[in-house]
């Protein structure tokens, strides 16, 4: 194996950029390429990073020896074909949110990489975050007793503008979905990701606002395998925007995390039946996507480069698997079929 891992860029459009810091924050790694079908995207990004080599065309790029593994930063839609053709010329492969938009996709991606023995991990940056870290250890070691509710609210802006600055932005063909599949899928992995699955959801959404095919706005009410309800709210229609904020809420007590951090951590102690706040120390506010898709932190998108680089040189999972990926699009394509049929919709669904 290579000292150093060749990353090829496969999409350079918004979020490409926080990939490219992870590589170059990356020890063992390197941008040696990057693709668009658009020439100009392509050109100015290898301008911006360093002039490497560009293409129009992805096969070209992943005909190069020194692309060992590809960041995968299109349209949503058309993640798993692209993420296929990569891992048929053996490059490992590290894709954004969400996999793709069906779970049959999905598990064509999972399946490939599988059969070419090449990694397969997922972009879910609020995982890496610490205080993120710390609630999912505190329910899932008991801390809070039963779990009574896991909330997550996700009151976000897109402008009319934002949707306009892309023809796939807002479709069913290759956003997959709206303000749930877009944005809110970051917040609804967290929810699984410390509350466990679910067994079933009821939901309402539409496009209240905007002139879209998908969802400006969202609710759902879930009930996870370990007997709790819970709450989900995702909206891009909500002007200016609010903070994204989790909920957790036990038996014992409660845990709140916003993007500023944990901002309550109240827990029972002892014989006593009332919880007690602890005082929380002041977070700086991280830099997130309210009103601004671009206004987000690199950090996550550093650690999980890493990490996937760690796992191509150790041969072990990534830190996100496909797997656990997967399972807030499947959440997400229950909600919609909820709220398609009005009925209340039991999970897994069939694939």
């Amino acid at each position: 194996m290579a000292d150093r891992i060749g990353f090829g860029m496969v999409g350079c459009g918004v979020i490409a950029p926080f990939h490219a810091t992870g590589i170059k924050e990356t020890p063992g790694a390197f941008l040696a390429g990057a693709c668009d079908p658009h020439e100009e995207a392509a050109k100015g990004f290898s301008a911006s990073h360093g002039n490497i080599p560009f293409y129009t065309d992805i096969e070209e790029m992943l005909r190069r020896d020194d692309v060992q593994a590809v960041c995968i930063c299109t349209p949503s839609g058309m993640h798993s074909d692209q993420a296929v053709m990569a891992a048929r010329a053996k490059k490992h492969v590290l894709c954004e949110k969400p996999l793709d938009i069906t779970l049959p996709k999905i598990d064509r991606m999972i399946r490939v990489c599988r059969e070419e023995g090449v990694k397969l991990g997922g972009i879910f940056q609020r995982r890496t975050y610490e205080a993120t870290r710390k609630a999912r250890e505190a329910v899932q070691g008991g801390l809070l007793g039963k779990m009574v509710l896991g909330d997550v609210y996700q009151k976000f802006y897109r402008s009319p503008e934002y949707y306009r600055s892309g023809a796939w932005r807002g479709t069913w063909a290759l956003d997959g979905g709206g303000a749930l599949m877009n944005q809110g899928v970051h917040g609804i992995d967290i929810l699984l990701w410390i509350m466990g699955d679910v067994n079933s959801v009821i939901a309402k959404a539409d496009h209240l606002v905007r002139d879209i095919e998908v969802e400006d706005t969202a609710i759902a009410i879930v009930t996870f395998e370990n007997g709790a309800f819970g709450v989900v709210e995702g909206a891009t229609s909500c002007n200016p925007g609010e903070a994204a904020r989790l909920e957790l809420h036990g038996e014992k007590g409660t845990i709140i995390l916003t993007d500023s951090g944990i901002v309550r951590w109240a827990v029972a102690k002892g014989d006593k039946h009332l919880a007690q706040d602890e005082k929380m120390a002041s977070a700086e506010e991280r830099a997130h996507g309210v009103s601004d898709p671009k206004a987000i932190s690199a950090e996550g998108h550093i650690a999980l480069i890493r990490d996937f680089v760690d796992a191509i040189k150790n041969d072990r999972e990534p830190m996100v698997t496909a797997q656990s990926a997967r399972k807030p699009v499947e959440l997400i394509l229950a909600i919609y079929e909820s709220a398609r049929t009005g009925r209340e919709v039991a999970l897994p669904l069939s694939s």
